[in-house]
């Protein structure tokens, strides 16, 4: 009764959120919570409400959250305060608040004040960011550091200063025959090692050889054989338009641009690739090709465009030829490793024909002792690599087949120097005919050889058909308008048309395989060779159980005569020595 009567008289003073709970039930709670107790559960004990009904809360507001983010019933929720004089402030009870779409926005969770106490402790792995391979560093221009500034002039954050890797100054020239075999020094040797990755492609510039300039070479050459054919008394016949000659150097002109604006780019992003390009004992004859070609240009220029070429214009085209020459032919006679018995090749004939394409421009824009000059160089130098090449000293290797156009090249050398020398004479006399007749002569007895161009996959080697039978095709009109016959005639066009026919047969060809095919361009193992023979060797536990096919088949591709007789010799043995005794 005690109890009651202190309830009693403690009922003014019940919040209001008791009067609200006690007036307002919510279902599926209160409804449980009564019949638990009305089903003998747990009572509260008076003590115990009364402690509840004196205590003193701050003022605070309870506020009902939804379940879900989803379904938010905004018309049922209400604001109660725990006492009576904390006002809400802009609130109706009884107003139906106005139903608004809610957003829920992602926050990322925060670290804390421990989490990098963590790491630098050990504790707690810290995620690196994935950083460029910069096994590509060596080969770089100053380490890549042009490429970062012009990053910043782009107004990219300057990244972190990658790792400069040590490199020679220059790449031994032993090294070339140590690290590479084959005829062009182009394949790596079982024991050897790349210092760039051979299991995936390198980039675009780093792949870009400088043997690209022979596509140069065959287009621009045919510039000049249609001029000729507009030009000349002897095919008159023909009523060729001189717009061809147009046309063909145009697009001459801009397949230029686009091979030296690319290699260009290489010297500029990847000297080192470009020097070990320069000091290969082969790949060096090529750097003629870029100087040959601009001297083609200069000769098939069209009259619509320019009817003469100022004479400067020869000399700077011709300085650099120059200096290539000096250099090489000195190395050719003063021994050594690059002495010309160990490194002749049928590529060699790049560094002689721009002495007598040279000496025909010359001649044909009225100069005299420069010409002469340039074709005595060429002719004595081009007599010694003549006879080299036909001697095959046994250091010499044989050329594989896919090497097997570069033999073309010499057809080029005197087909031009006939020309050369009709300019500088000013007839096709004996001289001229001499020169003509051994190119003519080295032609057919490589056109008949016709099992000797086949089986080979297409590379740019493919290259060195063109330049010398167009040269061929041209000296031959010009033969034709000194011997004027039904023959000659059927000789110029046949020839023509072969050269023409195989040049624009090979530009589709390589503009399907560098667009299309897109492997026009393999990684260069020339220019990856490391400075020094490696420690260990690699690569021969797995070829004592056996051989790939890619081993039988460069072992087929370089072998000779003599080790096919060795090999008879031995299974011969063998057979003997497998005889039952008596």
């Amino acid at each position: 009764m005690e109890v009651t009567q202190n309830l009693g008289t403690k009922k003014e003073g019940i919040p209001s959120l008791i009067r609200s709970i006690d007036a307002n039930e919510v279902v599926g709670f209160d409804d449980d919570l009564m019949k638990q107790n009305d089903s003998g559960g747990d009572k509260i004990e008076p003590e115990i409400l009364n402690d509840c009904i004196n205590h003193r809360r701050t003022p605070s507001i309870s506020i009902s959250m939804p379940p879900s983010p989803t379904g938010v019933p905004l018309q049922n929720t209400r604001r109660v305060a725990f006492r009576d004089d904390v006002e809400l402030v802009g609130t109706n009870l009884n107003e139906q608040p106005t139903v608004s779409a809610t957003k829920f926005h992602s926050q990322p969770i925060p670290t804390g004040v421990g989490f990098e106490e963590a790491v630098a402790a050990g504790k707690f792995p810290r995620i690196e960011k994935v950083k460029k391979d910069e096994r590509y560093n060596s080969f770089k221009t100053w380490s890549g550091k042009l490429e970062r500034q012009i990053s910043t002039l782009r107004g990219k954050p300057p990244g972190e200063q990658p790792v400069i890797t040590p490199r020679s100054e220059n790449l031994p020239v032993h090294r070339y025959f140590d690290a590479l075999e084959g005829p062009e020094l182009e394949t790596l040797r079982p024991s050897e090692e790349l210092v760039l990755p051979d299991d995936k492609k390198w980039p675009f510039l780093l792949r870009y050889p400088v043997s690209s300039f022979g596509i140069c070479l065959g287009v621009s050459s045919q510039a000049i054989m249609w001029k000729n054919l507009a030009s000349s008394a002897a095919t008159h016949f023909l009523h060729v338009s001189p717009k061809v000659n147009l046309i063909l150097w145009c697009i001459s002109v801009g397949l230029f641009a686009v091979v030296a604006a690319a290699y260009i780019l290489k010297l500029i992003f990847y000297f080192e690739a470009v020097r070990r390009e320069y000091y290969h004992p082969i790949r060096v004859n090529f750097f003629f090709a870029p100087w040959v070609a601009l001297l083609f240009l200069a000769i098939g220029l069209p009259p619509t465009v320019a009817t003469s070429i100022p004479h400067f214009l020869w000399y700077v085209l011709m300085t650099p030829i120059f200096i290539l020459e000096v250099k090489i032919y000195g190395q050719w006679k003063s021994g050594g490793q690059r002495r010309l018995s160990k490194v002749a090749n049928p590529v060699n004939h790049l560094s002689i024909v721009g002495n007598f394409v040279g000496a025909l421009l010359g001649a044909s824009m009225g100069l005299k002792e420069g010409p002469i000059f340039f074709f005595a160089v060429g002719i004595a130098h081009y007599t010694v690599l003549f006879v080299t090449l036909y001697q095959r000293l046994p250091t010499n290797e044989t050329l594989p087949k896919e090497l097997h156009p570069v033999f073309f090249l010499f057809i080029a050398v005197p087909s031009v120097a006939s020309m050369a020398w009709a300019n500088i004479n000013g007839s096709f006399d004996n001289g001229s005919r001499i020169a003509y007749f051994l190119a003519m002569f080295l032609y057919f007895s490589l056109a008949v050889r016709v099992n000797f161009f086949r089986g080979f996959t297409f590379s740019l080697a493919w290259w060195a058909y063109t330049f010398p039978m167009t040269g061929a095709a041209i000296a031959t009109i010009r033969y034709t308008n000194e011997v004027t016959n039904t023959f000659t005639k059927i000789l110029s066009v046949t020839l023509s048309v072969i050269a023409t026919l195989t040049v624009f047969g090979l530009l589709i060809t390589t503009i399907l395989h560098a667009f299309v095919m897109r492997d026009l361009f393999p990684n260069d193992i020339a220019i990856a060779i490391s400075d020094r023979k490696p420690t260990t060797v690699r690569k021969w536990f797995h070829r004592r159980s056996g051989s790939s096919d890619k081993d039988i088949e460069h072992f087929l591709k370089y072998v000779t005569s003599n080790d096919k007789d060795v090999e008879v010799t031995v299974k011969a043995g063998d057979v003997e020595s497998q005889s039952p005794l008596p």
